[in-house]
């Protein structure tokens, strides 16, 4: 058995582990569900020294036929684009466990679909087959949709509907531009390898039109405008842990399909450049301005979310190594400081049961450690040098200006526009006079601490040593940085 194999079915067993324990033994299943996101998160990261950066074929590949006729196969593989989303997603999926410590209800169906939820995850990363890849796909609707629905806020059912409606609905335009594609290809195959050394030969019309479909279908999920509409709605009702996972791997899946869209079909991406670059900058402007127009704190971030993807969306449209590096950099640091902010807010709102920022005010007196975190969060999501956004941020800026020149100055106003109502935010928080009902708000505990320290470590980490991060990916994202520019006016 693959060590990737592995990878998948660790949390599967646990929640099989968890589905198979007796009611009276209900507190083993929180230890259960932790233990195994930690096993899952060991092994992956162990790979880390086995995986050589310098390559940018697949590594740790696995292939098993299933229908020669249809061209299906269990294909799985890493490369420089999958391998830090794997990292990511292992990570928060513990940080999500470890901070569901406030649910008390239903305990079996909670961790055994977040267990659930992290193999569809890894799936969609980890596979190396358009098949695979739709199946882990549309596995993670199921428990996100339960998740969403049975322990979320007041609007649950009408979030879990949306989201599910909005992702089928781009799901559908995916798998018809999918089948299109096999239908055309003279190999018959799914395999993504195979895909991209014979779609490269196909009619640039022909190209456009199975590239839109992809786009509609990883676009939901990034999200960018008009597309983004489950959003907000979801990450508000969905419980604050879930809303890490949500944010920060959920949105990756979006983009980083749309990676693998782009290396499939070149010439569509070079004659849709201008326009995807379009949505993006619009995308950027547009979540910024809605989340300094939010009082709710979690809705606040879902709209920066839609800003911060729309930087990514940016850098993949330069079609250069310097914009490609900051749109997977971006991914990376998003999932990190969204994860930390989400995490921040979840634990504040189980002590307050308020989301509104304008209830708060001078917390660094009666929750120090707290208001540290917080801080620090906040400068990341602005993208402050010394954290993971600026160095990703600053590299989509120089992509941008290689590609465009002065245009890009519009990411300059989405980073003032986050600038704004971060300060806001932290001013509401953090000064001012000290409320009656907030003097006697419980700090971070222990494994909070731990929680909120591993991801900030993280954060600043990348943003004053980023180098190892980079030589992740940064053989994968040279290839395909030089096969965009073998088309003219790159």
């Amino acid at each position: 058995m693959g060590v990737l194999t592995q990878l998948l079915l660790i949390p599967l067993l646990g929640a099989l582990l968890i589905l198979l324990t007796p009611k009276q033994w209900q507190s083993l299943i929180r230890p259960i569900a932790i233990l195994h996101a930690l096993a899952t998160l060991i092994l992956a990261w162990s790979l880390i020294a086995s995986f050589d950066t310098s390559l940018t074929s697949l590594q740790f590949a696995e292939h098993h036929v299933w229908n020669s006729r249809l061209g299906t196969a269990y294909s799985l593989g890493i490369d420089g684009f999958s391998f830090p989303m794997v990292l990511l997603a292992t990570l928060l999926c513990l940080i999500a466990i470890m901070a569901s410590g406030s649910i008390n209800k239903m305990m079996k169906g909670y961790y055994l679909l977040i267990l659930l939820l992290e193999t569809a995850m890894l799936g969609v990363f980890l596979a190396q087959d358009w098949t695979l890849f739709y199946i882990f796909w549309e596995l993670t609707l199921l428990p996100l949709f339960f998740l969403i629905d049975r322990w979320g806020g007041k609007q649950r059912h009408q979030a879990s509907l949306n989201f599910v409606l909005y992702t089928m609905g781009g799901s559908a335009f995916m798998l018809i531009s999918l089948l299109v594609l096999f239908d055309t290809l003279p190999g018959h195959t799914f395999n993504m390898q195979a895909m991209i050394e014979s779609a490269a030969g196909l009619d640039p019309d022909v190209q456009v039109l199975i590239f839109l479909g992809l786009l509609i279908g990883f676009g939901v999920k990034m999200p960018i405008f008009p597309l983004h509409g489950w959003l907000p709605l979801a990450h508000v009702e969905a419980p604050s842990p879930i809303s890490i996972l949500l944010s920060g791997v959920l949105l990756k899946m979006g983009s980083y399909g749309l990676i693998r869209a782009a290396t499939m079909l070149p010439e569509a991406v070079v004659s849709m450049q201008n326009f995807l670059a379009g949505i993006a900058l619009f995308s950027l402007i547009y979540g910024g301005l809605l989340a300094w127009r939010q009082s709710d704190m979690k809705g606040m971030i879902a709209y920066s979310s839609v800003s911060h993807m729309g930087v990514v969306l940016l850098g993949i449209a330069t079609l250069n190594v310097t914009g490609l590096t900051g749109a997977v950099m971006q991914m990376v640091a998003h999932g990190l400081v969204a994860g930390l902010m989400f995490l921040m807010i979840g634990l504040l709102y189980e002590r307050t049961h308020t989301r509104d920022v304008n209830h708060y005010s001078s917390l660094i007196r009666t929750t120090p450690r707290f208001a540290f975190f917080t801080v620090l969060a906040f400068i990341a999501a602005v993208g402050l040098p010394g954290t993971a956004g600026f160095i990703a941020e600053l590299h989509a800026l120089i992509g941008g200006y290689e590609r465009w020149g002065w245009v890009v100055v519009l990411l300059t106003v989405g980073v003032m526009i986050s600038a704004a109502y971060a300060i806001r935010t932290v001013g509401r928080l953090f000064t001012g006079p000290i409320r009656d009902e907030m003097r006697d708000i419980a700090d971070l505990k222990a494994t909070e601490m731990l929680a909120a320290g591993v991801l900030s470590l993280g954060i600043v980490l990348m943003g004053v040593f980023p180098a190892r991060v980079l030589e992740l990916f940064s053989a994968s994202v040279n290839v395909l940085g030089a096969s965009f520019a073998k088309f003219k006016g790159l």
